[in-house]
């Protein structure tokens, strides 16, 4: 059995590391930190280094949510394909052909999907 000590010293170490490094980080911003910013930087919304333009409520293309829902669509792909990647010497040893046949599956209907997003030109920015 462990004594409560050996257990908690890590997150003791590590609380305390987390202390020293936001502490110098404020301090350092305290150090060379700008000290006067003037009342047009700190009344803007965003401080990015970019003025704002126009209005907060424009209206994005659609082009713009198609491109970010294809994206996701895309992205998670890549999430499945990890996990069966992980485990496919054991799928493999249970049955071969199921475990290639199911990827090869998924893997089509995602090209085809693809195919279809490059013929109705959901990639293209410029209309």
């Amino acid at each position: 059995m462990t004594s409560g000590i050996t257990v908690w010293f890590p997150i003791a170490v590590m609380l305390f590391g987390a202390a020293v490094v936001i502490g110098g980080m404020v301090m350092i911003n305290r150090l060379i930190g700008p000290r006067n910013p003037g009342p047009k930087a700190k009344g803007e919304a965003f401080e990015c280094g970019n003025p704002s333009t126009g209005s907060a409520w424009g209206r994005f293309s659609v082009r713009f949510y198609l491109t970010a829902i294809l994206f996701l669509v895309f992205d998670v792909e890549i999430v499945f394909l990890y996990p069966w990647a992980v485990n496919y010497r054991s799928m493999v040893r249970h049955n071969a052909g199921l475990a290639l046949g199911s990827m090869a599956c998924f893997m089509l209907i995602l090209f085809i999907g693809y195919i279809y997003a490059l013929k109705k030109d959901a990639f293209d920015w410029k209309h």
